[in-house]
């Protein structure tokens, strides 16, 4: 049996105000944990967590973890979620992003260690690079640049697997490793750069959908309550991983661009622009390991979720 949670167990998540995290910290506190969220803001927004902002068991902490993370009580489980996450925001802020990867996995490792709790690290299907193995299964070492333009993120999170691996060794620190793919829904920022947000916002106003390169490049895009679910499926289990959590029907952007224009009943055209140095030519995660040792697989599939996450973006234009 996995690992279950004690009466009011205490979360701590770090990046609980970005978008990702914040849906963790409202299913957590759904499920009755009290939740100590830390973000320093530099991606998350307080907005994100307005809706648990005084409610009970929830506590905003504004704090780089890449600095300290230090919480007086009692904590049960650590989610480490800090990092920028989108191509915007990591070639925005390179350090501060090898930093969270370093720095903060280290000290979100620590309060693991000083409390005896489970340590979840949310790592990334970027590890696997521009993959030469399709679909892509855990025990793939990935075909990374670690000099390119996205390094920054790739090796952040390849050295943080590497860093809770060896706690784990060391110390016996009870750490989990979750591998997310290209997750998407409410609370994204519309110029975050990644393909969802930005197609809908294009769409939305009538502008062409910029697709990189000649759009034949796959990804692979996970509902956001599916990706919360595997989360805490993993953290509530026995398993170390990593385990790939993600949606295994893949997309061209080509195929993306023309279900959001369906789906917003937009006149937009696409517009194809120049593709990114080490973008990634295919997506799509093997979850055989998910399906069998978690139980989990993802139930929202892309016309609806993509259906929910436009109508987010039409009541917040201002995202």
């Amino acid at each position: 049996m996995g690992r279950l949670p004690t009466p009011r167990p205490h979360a701590v998540v770090t990046g609980g105000a970005g978008f990702v995290g914040s849906h963790l910290c409202t299913e957590l506190l759904e499920l009755g944990y009290d939740v100590t969220c830390v973000d320093d803001f530099c991606t998350g927004s307080r907005a994100n967590v307005e809706h648990l902002t005084g409610r009970a068991g929830f506590d905003l902490r504004e704090s780089d973890v890449g600095e300290a993370l230090d919480v007086d009580r009692p904590v049960d489980f650590v989610f480490h979620l800090a990092s920028p996450a989108s191509p915007a925001d990591y070639l925005r802020l390179p350090v501060h992003t090898l930093e969270a990867g370093s720095l903060g996995t280290r000290n979100a490792l620590a309060l693991a260690r000083r409390n005896g709790a489970r340590f979840l690290l949310t790592s990334t299907s970027e590890v696997y690079g521009d993959p030469l193995q399709h679909p892509q299964s855990e025990g793939y070492w990935g075909n990374v640049n670690p000099v390119g333009p996205r390094s920054v993120y790739d090796e952040a999170k390849r050295f943080a697997e590497a860093l809770t691996t060896a706690e784990a060794a060391a110390d016996g620190v009870d750490t989990a490793i979750v591998r997310l793919f290209n997750t998407y829904g409410p609370r994204m920022r519309s110029h975050d750069g990644r393909a969802v947000p930005t197609f809908i916002r294009q769409a939305l106003v009538g502008e062409p959908l910029t697709v990189t390169g000649d759009g034949s490049q796959t990804r692979s895009l996970t509902y956001v309550s599916d990706t919360v679910r595997g989360i805490l499926a993993m953290a509530h289990s026995d398993l170390t991983g990593p385990v790939n959590i993600g949606n295994d029907t893949e997309f061209t952007m080509v195929e993306l661009a023309r279900l959001v224009i369906e789906l917003t009943g937009s006149p937009s055209t696409i517009e194809f622009i120049a593709r990114p140095t080490d973008d990634p030519a295919v997506r799509r995660p093997d979850i055989t390991l998910a399906r069998g040792k978690l139980r989990w697989e993802p139930t929202v599939q892309a016309r609806e979720g993509l259906a929910r996450t436009i109508d987010w973006f039409r009541r917040h234009p201002r995202a």
